[in-house]
């Protein structure tokens, strides 16, 4: 947690940098909470880095999550993740961390069958960890930063 807690940080220090040492912040709601009611932004920039909120697999338009299990789960997560990012010109070669909640370690061979196939021009840094309670009941959540 140490290592990730550098990483990220020295990641922050080099997407962020201006002249005057603070990064512009922008945050935007998800197109489906335009009014941003919602608790959270889907994406913010902060400098020359784009942060993701973590997404499950559910069904577009609904709060339902998409039949199946781990694996299609993972792929709905990772479309949004792919969708989210494109709606700021950003595509999937320029993620460079992710991390990804399951809530069973068990699944993660799985989960990785799906996720790595987002990825095939190289893979960005990663944490995968288990965790209870996902929401919606989730097998999986994903978040992930990319740089501009």
């Amino acid at each position: 947690m140490r290592l990730f807690a550098m990483a990220l940080g020295a990641l922050l220090l080099a997407g962020c940098a201006h002249q005057d040492h603070r990064a512009q912040v922008e945050r935007y709601p998800s197109p489906e909470d335009p009014q941003g009611k919602l608790p959270f932004s889907e994406v913010v920039r902060a400098g020359g880095l784009l942060f993701q909120s973590g997404r499950v697999g559910v069904e577009p338009g609904t709060l339902k999550l998409v039949p199946g299990g781990i694996g299609p789960e993972t792929r709905q997560a990772m479309e949004y993740v792919k969708e989210a990012f494109a709606r700021h010109g950003v595509g999937m070669e320029r993620v460079v961390k992710c991390t990804v909640f399951l809530a069973d370690m068990k699944e993660w061979a799985a989960m990785n069958e799906v996720y790595v196939t987002y990825f095939p021009a190289g893979k960005p840094a990663r944490s995968a960890l288990g965790a209870s309670g996902l929401a919606l009941g989730a097998r999986v959540e994903i978040a992930c930063i990319a740089a501009l």
